[in-house]
């Protein structure tokens, strides 16, 4: 099911870098994300429900910027 929150989400197992491009277009990385997270992530019913109960406000973050 499409995500009314999460447009798209990337991950590297080998870094536990997750990145997560919203509909809102900002693009953010998240550091030290397990790869059962990333898992459960990509088969949500709803990813906005999984995004808020297991990885928002649990890893730390930052915004990618273009330059």
């Amino acid at each position: 099911m499409p995500s009314t929150v999460i447009r798209s989400f990337d991950y590297d197992p080998g870094r536990q870098k997750l990145w997560i491009r919203f509909v809102s277009g900002k693009l953010y990385v998240y550091e030290a994300v397990p790869e059962y997270i990333y898992d459960g992530l990509s088969t949500a019913r709803s990813q906005g429900e999984y995004f808020n109960l297991a990885i928002r406000d649990r890893y730390a973050f930052q915004e990618v910027i273009a330059a």
